[in-house]
Parts: structure tokens; C-alpha cells; sequence
């Protein structure tokens, strides 16, 4: 007889002389919870079952006289994990999932789709100030851009760290997000007339994402964060009590207001109490990735609004081509391991320093990566139409003038993490801007081509240094 029809044989003889036995206390109204005679049942009971799972297990063909093989014995192995799994379910104890980025004992969740939702938002945003930039070319435009930029920035990425400390688990918490990400919306639509008639659609809706956020980070049962708020959260009323006001106002008095509404977001964290923010490092630096992503994602956009419906002449496709490739290389400076590191470096540092590394590192040198994204998607979207002409100032600016400053945020962003060299970055900041003369004297497509040459041996350069520094270090 084979070795599981034997214990089959034995164990159910046991099993059935165990629930004899206990027959006459049943009879009488059964052992109370807790008693030896239970636990004896409930021992029989998954003895008995975990028998008849091995019985059922055995393949066709083999019938209990006959000796095992391997297969079966492999099957009956299967069987008993069977039996277990299934005796775990019917008392209950069922395993645990793995942990989802809404799963309360996720320690370190990932970015929720929630979270992806929301910052499809930011595209429309970009998108609007590209379409500011390049209808106002000029330093008035540039410096409307600047300010509506850094309030706006300031709020969104607020609500990165929102998310960090309350992740949208509850069905509440996701509902007022859906309300913070209406109103970024009505905030982007009044971004070309912010200065005009879309003020107070622009302080409306600036007003309504600060008090979601503000009333969600309430919610979060850290103390620490419940007392940082005490400075940030009003901090945050009054800047969006300025831009309502600014909607109001005319001339000299809106530009007044909305350039105190942005020093004093940007100075808050230093009068703050911002190391008492907890970080979870993993999911913000993941979502800061992501945005910058999408802002990237963005200039790519850009080329396609330009051409609108205009004709595809070879050489029109080659500078949307081209400026893909800038794209592409922007990427490429970014994501060829700077977030990694930065990631690292932050683990690193001790807790009460991390919120410092990512209001500095997430907060301040990410406004001239966005802003010097932004710049770029303006000078592709008026350098595709006019591609066989001289570029005007403006188009060669923006476009030289944007990777410029966004490799001066990448060699900020690698200075204070202390994450790879920065020579090549510098290097790539001060070559692509003498490129603006090219597209005046010759064409946008001339000066992208030269751009992206520049921006490819740059990368491939830095690639191998940091390569070559990491191997030594």
C-alpha cells in the first residue's frame, strides 16, 4: 500500500475513534469554547479533511493498492499545501494581499492612479503657459509666466506632499481631491487671461485648492505635521486671499499682488516649521519624477499645437523630429539614474533633515527644470511654424535659453544630493546658449539640429563620467 493510502488507513481510524469518543459530550450540549474536547474536534476536523483532499489527489490510473510515483507524490505534496490553504480559509485566517498604494499597512506605497488622475491636470497647465509665453513673447509675457508659474507650482506641488502624509485611501479624501483637481482646472483655463479678465476665475479658483489642502492635511494623525501646519496653513490662506485680491485689482496693484503672493510662498519654509514634515522618501520622489515627466511630455505637445493644421513639408517634419529628440534628451539628463540617487541620498539623511532636501531639491530646483521646460515648449511651438526663416529673438531665446536653465537646475539638483558629477551640465548650460544665434541668423531648424547635437554628446559624456565615479567611489 502506498505511503498516503497507509496514513489514509491510520489516520482515519484515529480520527474516527477521536470523534466516538466525544460523542457523548456532544450529545449533552456539546464542550463549552475554549474546552480541551473542542480544540480534540476541531483537530479531527481538519485531520479528516486534510485526508480526504490526499485521497481525492491521487492521479487516475493509481489505485491505492498500487505503489507511488514520483508524479503522485509531487500530487499528493500539491494536495496536502491544498489542504492547508484551504483549512487556513475556513478558519479564517486568510493571508494577506500584497500591499496596494491604498493598503493601510503599506509602508511605502507607490503612486495611486488617483495621484496620476490629478497630475493630468498639470499637462493642461503647461500646456496653458506655453500658450502664454508664446502669444506674449516678450519680457512682459516672460515675467507673467514667471509669477503665475511660481504661485501655481507652489500649490501643486503642495499637494505631492498632501498625498505623502494622507495617502487617498478613504473614499472622502479621494472626493476632495477630485474638488482639488476642478479646481487646478479652473485655475489653468483663467492662465492666459490671468492678468485680465481671467483674475478672479484665477483667485477663485487658486482659493478653493487651499482650502482642500489645507482641510485634507488636517486629516493626517501625525502631530508633527498637524503642527507644522499652524504656520504653513494660514501662510497659504493669505497667499490665496492676495491672488482673489489681484483678481480685483488693475495695473501696477495685480502685479504687485501676485509678486508678494510668490515670495512669500517661496520664504514660507524657511519661517515654518518644515522639518517637522515626515517624508516617505520612495513615494515622493516617484511622484516628482512623474510630474516632471508629464512636463516634459508637454513640450512634445507643444510641436503638434504648433503645426495645427499647416502643411508637412520634409522640413517641417524634421524639426518636429527634432524637436522630439530635445525632448527625448531632456529625458534622458534626468532619468538616467539622478532620481535613484536622490532617492538614496535622502534615505540616507537623517529624518529630520529630509523635508529640507525636498523642499529644496523638489521645491526651488524644480522651478527652473519646469520653468526651463516650459521655455522650451514655447520656442518649439513658434520654431515649427517658421522652420525655413530666421527665428525671431524670442524663438531663439526660448529655446536656447530653456535647456540653459534646465541643466542649471539638473547641476543644482546633483550639487545638493551629492549625486554625480556636474562639469558635463555646466558645460551643456553654457554651450547651447551662443546656438540662439544660429536660429537668428539662419533657421529654428539649424539651431534645434545644433541643440540636440550638444544635448546627445552631453549625455552620453556624463553617462560615462558618472559611471566612471561610481565604479572609483
Amino acid at each position: 500500500m502506498s505511503a498516503c493510502a497507509a496514513a489514509s488507513s491510520s489516520g482515519m481510524r484515529a480520527s474516527l475513534a477521536s470523534c466516538a469518543a466525544l460523542a457523548p459530550s456532544i450529545s449533552v450540549g456539546g464542550p463549552e469554547t475554549g474546552s480541551p474536547r473542542l480544540t480534540s474536534i476541531k483537530e479531527s476536523r481538519s485531520r479528516l479533511r486534510q485526508l480526504a483532499m490526499c485521497a481525492m489527489s491521487r492521479p487516475a490510473g493509481h489505485p491505492p493498492g498500487k505503489s507511488g510515483s514520483v508524479a503522485a507524490s509531487a500530487t499528493n505534496r500539491r494536495s496536502v499545501s491544498r489542504s492547508d490553504s484551504s483549512s487556513e480559509v475556513i478558519s479564517g485566517a486568510v493571508k494577506p494581499t500584497i500591499p496596494s498604494p491604498y493598503s493601510g499597512n503599506s509602508a511605502e506605497p507607490r503612486v495611486s492612479s488617483l495621484e496620476l488622475f490629478f497630475d493630468l491636470v498639470f499637462v493642461f497647465t503647461i500646456t496653458q503657459l506655453t500658450s502664454l509665453l508664446a502669444r506674449e513673447a516678450t519680457v512682459t509675457g516672460l515675467l507673467q509666466t514667471l509669477l503665475i508659474f511660481g504661485n501655481v507650482w507652489w500649490m501643486y506641488g503642495g499637494y505631492a506632499w498632501l498625498t505623502n502624509a494622507v495617502p487617498p485611501r478613504e473614499l472622502g479624501i479621494r472626493l476632495l481631491l477630485l474638488v482639488g483637481m476642478s479646481a487646478f482646472l479652473m485655475i489653468a483655463l483663467a492662465i492666459p487671461t490671468a492678468f485680465g479678465a481671467g483674475g478672479i476665475a484665477f483667485g477663485v479658483g487658486y482659493m478653493v485648492v487651499t482650502l482642500v489642502h489645507t482641510g485634507v492635511f488636517m486629516r493626517t494623525s501625525q502631530q508633527s505635521v498637524i503642527q507644522a501646519l499652524t504656520v504653513l496653513g494660514p501662510s497659504n490662506l493669505f497667499t490665496a486671499v492676495l491672488l482673489l485680491a489681484a483678481g480685483f485689482a488693475n495695473g501696477g496693484l495685480r502685479w504687485a499682488l501676485f509678486a508678494v503672493a510668490f515670495v512669500l510662498h517661496w520664504v514660507t519654509p524657511y519661517f515654518g516649521r518644515t522639518g517637522m514634515f515626515r517624508i516617505r522618501v520612495g513615494h515622493f520622489v516617484e511622484r516628482h519624477g512623474l510630474i516632471l515627466l508629464i512636463a516634459i511630455g508637454e513640450s512634445v505637445v507643444a510641436v503638434g499645437i504648433g503645426l495645427g493644421t499647416a502643411a508637412l513639408p520634409a522640413g517641417r517634419i524634421i524639426t518636429a523630429l527634432l524637436g522630439l529628440a530635445l525632448a527625448a534628451s531632456l529625458w534622458w539628463l534626468y532619468f538616467n539614474g539622478d532620481e535613484e540617487r536622490a532617492q538614496q541620498a535622502m534615505e540616507r539623511a537623517p529624518e529630520e533633515r529630509r523635508p529640507w532636501l525636498a523642499v529644496q531639491g523638489f521645491g526651488y530646483i524644480f522651478l527652473p527644470l519646469l520653468g526651463g521646460i516650459v521655455l522650451v515648449a514655447a520656442g518649439m511651438k513658434l520654431g515649427v511654424v517658421g522652420y525655413d526663416e530666421p527665428a525671431t529673438v524670442a524663438t531663439a531665446l526660448f529655446l536656447a535659453g530653456g535647456v540653459s536653465v534646465y541643466a542649471i537646475g539638473l547641476v543644482l539638483f546633483r550639487w545638493l544630493f551629492h549625486s554625480g558629477p556636474i562639469s558635463v551640465r555646466l558645460a551643456i548650460a553654457a554651450l547651447v546658449l551662443p546656438t540662439a544665434l544660429i536660429g537668428i541668423a539662419v533657421t529654428p531648424l539649424a539651431q534645434l539640429a545644433v541643440v540636440v547635437a550638444i544635448l546627445i554628446a552631453g549625455a552620453a559624456a556624463d553617462a560615462a563620467l558618472t559611471k566612471r565615479q561610481t565604479l572609483l567611489a
